[in-house]
């Protein structure tokens, strides 16, 4: 089931907190607590119908800096990364689809998978963007998922360099470079939707658009 409460999750808690502050204070026991039960439950109704991605992004304890600096040696200073399924794929998707795109090319890559986790379009978890259409060729939405090579890593300082940037995004690293971009593709090639959807930015060798519903960010 899609999207249902169009709140922001970063409001959820501050919500819940003034609508608990809006019971009766002078109400007896049983009038407050079937008060404080009814908001539990107005709350619970619009936390379902956020995404669990947001939702993770809210409560981790992990925080990326709030500034990142988009170069090679800011990311190759960083420790080894490491993470859960959500960090591994998006840390392969970056291997196969921008490895040879600068850091900068690489975060924004990213950012399109994260923008499609948040969007009611997509999946609700970066392994499903990414998968979404795997086993029909030249189907999907990530060409190295189904172009029917096996994905090897031969590159390990490269994969080791995507996998931190991978891990800052995850970690909720500012998205400051495709303003709320959810597709992208190379310049080599022009498929029939980018002459539709609107072209937030290009970066190296790929062009970004967002949907001509989606909202800008800026």
């Amino acid at each position: 089931m899609k999207r249902m409460f169009n709140a922001p999750a970063r409001w959820a808690v501050p919500v819940l907190a003034l609508m608990l502050a809006a019971v009766t204070p002078l109400a007896g026991p049983a009038v407050a607590e079937a008060q404080v039960e009814e908001v539990l439950k107005q709350e619970r109704r619009g936390l379902i119908g956020v995404k669990g991605g947001l939702l993770d992004r809210l409560f981790n304890p992990k925080k990326a800096p709030a500034k990142i600096d988009y170069s090679r040696s800011f990311v190759d200073g960083l420790p080894k990364a490491k993470g859960d399924e959500e960090w591994a794929c998006l840390a392969e998707a970056l291997y196969f689809e921008a490895r040879g795109e600068s850091v900068k090319g690489q975060f924004a890559v990213a950012e399109v998978i994260l923008n499609r986790v948040d969007s009611a379009r997509f999946p609700d978890t970066v392994c499903g963007v990414i998968n979404q259409g795997t086993g029909r060729k030249y189907q999907c939405q990530f060409t190295y998922t189904c172009d029917g090579h096996k994905e090897v890593v031969r590159e390990p300082e490269a994969f080791d360099r995507v996998a931190k940037v991978a891990q800052l995004m995850i970690n909720g690293a500012p998205r400051a470079l495709t303003d709320n971009a959810t597709y992208y593709h190379t310049k080599a090639v022009r498929p029939s939707w980018s002459r539709k959807f609107a072209r937030t930015t290009t970066i190296g060798v790929h062009h970004f658009y967002r949907h001509p519903t989606e909202v800008s960010m800026k």
